[in-house]
């Protein structure tokens, strides 16, 4: 009996030290706890915690909860020195943060952090659209002229350039700069293509200058609005975990990360002729430099796709050809396009290989090439090395909203049957070209202006996609022609793609405001995740072998890969 009421207490004890979370989940011992806390608010809820070990390539990231508290589990930080760091706008750490970590117990690091001296240095591009006076027209225009998808919105506010001075850097930029450059890796158009840019007036898009130098510098030196910030996140958004892997490359710009069936990750450069391999168990990467088909045209690719096989198959962008990577040979085999389809306008952005099985052929496209061509999309028979160019809108009734819209085709997206689907970025469509007839069916978005970016097809073949303008996630049922759209938490978040999960949540993430998005489509739940620093997502991927899904983006500004685990 003594022996029973011994183990009993055995157990009581050590349930007091195990913590168990809010959601009621037993919690693996920690190997690094702590408390945020500032003398403004106390305990501090949605700071992101981030430590990284010396010598080393990998930061792990947690978020504080609602007592302030942040968790390390034991089997992310083994023994050795960290550095820390943490993200909360409008907040700074008093002092820098090193800890070692031991191996036998929980180090207790308690954080206490204090007033920015400069809130302006910490706001995302959604903080700053949230801030600068204007209509939503003219904040609109900011983003779809992609002035975000290069640099922050710091280097628009922090100027001193009037009206006429802006349009002609913004017409240098446009005519000068590929899409590829970023503020730490600086690429200048080279060959035809230049020439083409230069001729249409960069991409034809209209920066209204007027609008940018009265929310700058130039008028009185200083902002005559005040500054908005984002709450931070709380409850089930401070759940995660956020591994971020450092490139070997420091000017790498990883556009798009996907993972394959045997968990290796995937991206491709947007900058540079190289795709990559990141082992997550390693933290390893193998760089592979990609055949140009174009020599002397701009370097750089937009979109990276894992077949059923797990080939990778690349759309070579403004070098405008197709390649396929082998992962077991290490070896790409390439298409060019036919001259007659090819001029120096041509630029091949992205490719749906994902269900080439059903007819032996790939799609290519999208981009929305340069402003006043009438290039089409792209299809090639893998076995006879035919190619076809489809003009969608030439089907388009006269007279009919199809055919007078505003039209540019951004994404492209595959069903399982090999139809394919176009993302019109300069309107609300989705195009529905049908794989054996390769006629063209049209179908419009709720939301006027919605700018559908890229998405991708779930399993029942229904269409996700992000509609980049407006802030939604837009999903199309073609069984029954019928649209949804959900409104993401947060304005201004400008998400760039969708995917679908295999449990029905839907994965998106804020261009602008640095934050995973997830979405319960039957309830409409959103949860948001933080990321630990400027990230800019684009391409996002989820791996369904995991429980819960596992989320993979690329940061294109910061040469990393980020993976962001949901603890529930």
């Amino acid at each position: 009996m003594k022996s029973m009421q011994s183990f009993a207490l055995i157990v009581v004890f050590w349930a007091a030290l195990w913590p168990v979370s809010s959601f009621g989940k037993v919690e693996p011992p920690a190997a690094l706890a702590g408390r945020v806390t500032s003398q403004e608010e106390g305990p501090m809820e949605g700071v992101v915690v981030s430590a990284k070990k010396q010598g080393t390539t990998v930061t792990i990231s947690v978020v504080s909860d609602a007592q302030g508290r942040f968790s390390f589990p034991r089997t992310r930080l083994d023994s050795g020195g960290y550095s820390i760091a943490i993200r909360a706008v409008g907040y700074e750490l008093d002092e820098p943060g090193t800890v070692e970590v031991g191996t036998q117990k929980a180090n207790e690091l308690d954080l206490k952090l204090h007033k920015a001296a400069d809130l302006s240095a910490q706001l995302t591009n959604t903080e700053w659209l949230m801030s600068m006076p204007g209509t939503p027209q003219q904040k609109w225009d900011l983003v779809y002229t992609d002035c975000l998808g290069c640099h922050s919105l710091q280097r628009v506010v922090r100027s001193r350039y009037n009206a006429d001075e802006f349009a002609k850097f913004v017409s240098y930029m446009l005519q000068t700069f590929t899409g590829g450059s970023t503020s730490h890796h600086v690429q200048k158009r080279i060959g035809p293509l230049r020439t083409v840019y230069a001729a249409t007036g960069g991409t034809g898009r209209h920066v209204d200058t007027e609008y940018l130098s009265s929310v700058n510098l130039s008028k009185t030196g200083k902002w005559d609005y005040p500054l908005k910030t984002l709450p931070r996140v709380t409850g089930r958004g401070t759940r995660v975990i956020v591994t971020e892997y450092d490139l070997p490359r420091a000017d790498a710009t990883p556009h798009d990360a996907v993972v394959d069936r045997k968990g290796m990750v995937w991206y491709c450069d947007f900058g540079e002729q190289y795709i990559g391999k990141l082992d997550p168990k390693t933290a390893k990467v193998a760089d592979f430099p990609v055949p140009q088909v174009k020599p002397g045209l701009d370097t750089g690719m937009n979109d990276i796709e894992v077949d059923r096989d797990g080939s990778l198959w690349v759309a070579l962008f403004n070098q405008a050809g197709l390649a396929k990577f082998d992962p077991k040979t290490q070896k790409f085999q390439t298409w060019r396009l036919p001259k007659e389809i090819d001029p120096d306008a041509r630029r091949t952005v992205f490719v749906a290989s994902n269900a080439h099985e059903a007819d032996g052929k790939i799609w290519l496209g999208g981009g929305r090439g340069v402003w006043g061509t009438d290039l089409g999309q792209l299809r090639v028979d893998l076995k006879t090395g035919k190619w076809e160019e489809i003009h969608e809108w030439a089907d388009a009734a006269p007279g009919s909203p199809a055919a007078t819209r505003p039209h540019g085709i951004y994404g492209i997206a595959a069903d399982s049957k090999n139809n394919l689907y176009d993302f019109d970025y300069e309107s609300e469509y989705l195009v529905k070209v049908d794989a054996k007839t390769l006629k063209a069916s049209f179908y419009a978005a709720p939301t006027i202006n919605s700018g559908p970016r890229r998405g991708h097809v779930d399993a029942q073949d229904r269409v996700w996609f992000a509609e980049h303008h407006v802030s939604k996630i837009g999903m199309f049922d073609p069984r029954t022609e019928q649209f949804k759209e959900w409104t993401l938490p947060t304005p201004f978040s400008n998400p760039y793609d969708a995917v679908a999960d295999k449990n029905g949540e839907v994965w998106t993430g804020g261009m602008a405001s640095d934050r995973v998005v997830r979405l319960n489509s039957k309830t409409g739940e959103f949860v948001e995740y933080p990321l630990p620093r400027p990230t800019n997502i684009r391409r996002v991927d989820v791996d369904n072998s995991t429980n819960p899904v596992t989320f993979w983006t690329g940061n294109k500004d910061g040469a990393s890969i980020v993976k962001v685990e949901p603890l529930d």
